[in-house]
């Protein structure tokens, strides 16, 4: 201010460098005169400049606190260009300004007025590079151009692209206020239909919209849950109501307002009460109730404690179903039942996609719902007759239901929202487990539900089946009595099974006959003297009996041995026999065998033909080759398999082939491999009520199977002995009679 009141400015290259060099600094500034300097308040300085020209820094240094550069400066603006050219830019430039003058009516027209007005390219360049707004960078730029022809391409262009976005930014205006207006529209439309309805009703009644809404906020559930109902209520509002979305909608809003999404009942803590129902519905099955008494005992004691997933397997009529509903009862919980029997589509499990047309819930959700409770006592009944075949994997839709890490977030793919599951207690009920997969099993744990003992039907039918049956045919106790030993000829004559299902509809057929003698006779009001069933008159009401018990033969045969089979519907007793006759030493077997049987006999014979020529039972090693060997088992339209006739069949060829008595009262269960050793078998409680039924007196066992009879009432094994063989030495020393 003091000597000529110029100064040189010059744009940083980063505004946020506080103390630049040269370095941070444009080389192209420009040179300015000082016109007005105000000092505002906080010691702040405004400066008022007028640009002289451009120019190009040479040198820079500071001096007396100051920077002080030395500048090369520009005279000319642009290069020459003829008049033509220059005029050409003008026009060009003129009818680039018209029209963004009319895409921007907001733009200052005395600035417009002023760039039409100009006819010297340069300068009209110059003046729209100053008046236009842009940004600090582009003005730099173009204070570093020196080509008009560079300087005009780069000003139409951003001109033109100005007056595009103008007019997309336009388009985009008239869209959305052509929308909102037909939505302001379809709203007055509405209201008035409302109102209409309303008029023509004579009532003031909520809208479907209004109720639903106000379920949400009656709705036991999360605010996130909640929300999202809100939201399809939203939506179902918009939608026209005679529409097939509507009534989609409607149905799937419906579903989500009747989930029971937080609610929950209390359960029963006391273990006395749940103790007393549980041995008042089902008599035996000690294992099942004392693990139901210990998860309920652990409820008591850890809140969170996971709900366990039970699988109870066993015989068919043992009760599984049923114990599944005394439970819920001692537990003070919902009972729904869901029947897995033959579901083929996943989406069963799974529920459909709401999109489809008759989309539903899952079964899990459409039972949650008929629950009304989110803890209730859900019973997976079947689960291994479920299929799995190449259209679907029902199977793999129940993991994630049954996996306790998993099923807090089960989602349905119809209810689209994730629904909590850890509080449902699982119970599944299976018949056989070997077509089940492996990961299913993984998820369970599995309580084997094993055959009743002739004891425990005789229980059953006093305690449970009689009064049940009395009650539904109508009758009272005066009318009809069974006495113990009619009950024990029902089990032993007219039934042949693991449960008591077949025993009650036999007592069912004695009460509708006992019903249709006393109404014949006019004594169904007045009952002097009930009818008594006995053992004598039984096959007055049922028939000739139906089943005889196989019994121990009388005297010891050769080639004859008696096995234990285990069976669907219980325990049986299979006599095998072996012949041999002269032949080319083929292995015939006959009796309806499996495959797994059919590998037991020639490992059996293998055995045989390993130890037959020794000293001991001095067979001739000729013999196999020269005579055929004949396995049959008796009943030969009924299918047998299984891994437990090993020694059984050893036993019998070599008593064939050496000439050698078998015991008649020994009967034996077991596998065997080449070297003679004796292997674990199953089923073995259902096969030692059928020996004990069939008189048998002496019983051979694996010895690995000790400690499952251990596990068994004394009412099983007493007045049975119980030899348990290692290996065939064993077998043999105890079934032959030399």
């Amino acid at each position: 201010m003091e000597e000529n009141q110029q100064l040189f400015l010059v744009t940083q290259l980063d505004p946020e460098v506080a103390e630049p060099t040269y370095k941070d600094m444009h080389v192209i500034g420009t040179v300015a005169t000082i016109k007005q300097l105000i000092k505002m308040p906080e010691g702040i300085v405004r400066v008022l400049v007028e640009g002289v020209s451009r120019a190009v820094v040479s040198s820079m240094r500071e001096d007396r606190g100051c920077l002080v550069t030395e500048v090369i400066i520009s005279e000319q603006r642009f290069n020459d260009i003829d008049k033509l050219t220059s005029r050409a830019m003008v026009q060009g430039l003129q009818e680039l300004v018209r029209q963004y003058a009319a895409a921007n009516p907001k733009m200052n027209h005395d600035v417009i007025k002023q760039w039409l007005e100009i006819e010297d390219a340069g300068k009209l360049l110059e003046r729209i590079a100053v008046d236009y707004p842009m940004s600090y960078k582009k003005r730099q730029h173009f204070l570093e151009v020196y080509d008009v022809n560079v300087m005009y391409e780069e000003i139409a262009r951003m001109i033109l692209e100005d007056i595009n976005i103008s007019q997309i930014q336009l388009e985009l205006s008239d869209k959305v206020k052509e929308k909102v207006d037909k939505n302001q529209n379809d709203y007055i439309l509405r209201e008035q239909m409302k109102v209409l309805a309303e008029e023509l009703d004579g009532e003031d009644s909520l809208s479907e919209t209004e109720e639903f809404n106000q379920k949400v906020d009656e709705l036991v559930a999360s605010e996130e849950i909640k929300d999202s109902i809100r939201k399809e209520i939203k939506r179902y509002k918009t939608l026209s109501k005679g529409s097939s979305e509507a009534h989609v909608e409607r149905g799937y809003i419906e579903t989500l307002l009747s989930l029971p999404w937080d609610k929950e009942t209390e359960d029963n803590n006391d273990l006395n009460v749940a103790e007393t129902v549980l041995e008042r519905d089902h008599y035996g099955m000690e294992k099942i109730k004392k693990r139901i008494l210990e998860a309920l005992a652990v409820r008591n004691i850890a809140d969170a404690s996971d709900a366990p997933i039970i699988c109870l397997v066993g015989p068919p009529g043992t009760g599984k179903t049923s114990i599944a509903r005394s439970v819920a009862e001692a537990l003070n919980k919902e009972y729904v039942r869901i029947c897995l029997g033959g579901v083929r589509d996943e989406a069963e499990i799974r529920g459909h996609r709401k999109t489809y047309v008759g989309a539903m819930p899952g079964r899990i959700i459409a039972a949650l719902k008929k629950a009304q409770v989110k803890n209730p006592l859900m019973l997976l009944d079947e689960i291994d007759k479920i299929s799995n075949d190449y259209r679907s994997d029902t199977a793999s839709a129940l993991l994630e239901v049954l996996d306790s890490e998993q099923n807090k977030h089960f989602v349905d793919h119809y209810v689209e929202l994730p629904t909590d599951l850890s509080k449902v207690l699982f119970i599944a009920t299976a018949n056989d487990l070997s077509g089940v997969s492996r990961p299913l099993l993984d998820r369970m744990e599995i309580i084997e539900v094993s055959s009743y003992t002739k004891n425990e039907k005789m229980h059953i039918a006093k305690d449970h089946l009689v009064p049940k049956q009395i009650k539904k045919n109508g009758l009272l106790k005066k009318h009809v009595k069974f006495s113990d030993k009619a009950l024990n000829a029902m089990i032993d004559g007219y039934t042949k099974e693991a449960g008591v299902r077949s025993l009650e509809r036999q007592i069912a057929a004695v009460c509708r006959k006992v019903v249709k003698e006393l109404y014949d006779n006019g004594a169904l009001k007045d009952v002097t003297k009930p009818i008594s069933i006995t053992d004598k008159n039984l096959e007055d009401y049922l028939g000739k009996v139906k089943y005889k018990t196989d019994s121990v033969n009388k005297k010891a045969e050769v080639g004859i041995v008696r096995g234990l089979a285990w069976t669907s519907v219980g325990g049986d007793t299979l006599e095998i026999e072996v012949n041999t006759m002269p032949g080319k030493g083929e292995l015939i077997l006959t009796g309806k065998m499996g495959d797994v049987m059919k590998e037991s006999a020639r490992i059996a014979l293998s055995y045989v033909r390993s130890i037959a020529s020794g000293k001991k039972y001095k067979v001739s090693e000729e013999f196999f080759e020269k005579n055929n060997i004949h396995i049959h088992i008796p009943e030969g339209a009924v299918p047998k398999d299984g891994p437990s006739a090993g020694i059984t069949m050893a036993t019998a060829i070599l008593s064939a082939v050496a000439n050698i008595k078998v015991r008649a009262d020994v009967a034996m269960t077991g596998e065997i491999n080449l070297r003679g050793r004796v292997l674990k078998i199953g089923g073995l409680k259902e096969k030692m009520l059928a020996a004990k039924t069939a008189g048998v007196k002496l019983v051979l066992v694996p010895k690995d199977n000790e400690p499952d009879v251990k596990e068994f009432d004394e009412e099983i094994t007493s007045g049975i002995d119980i030899i348990y063989v290692k290996d065939m030495a064993q077998v043999l020393e105890c079934a032959f009679t030399e």
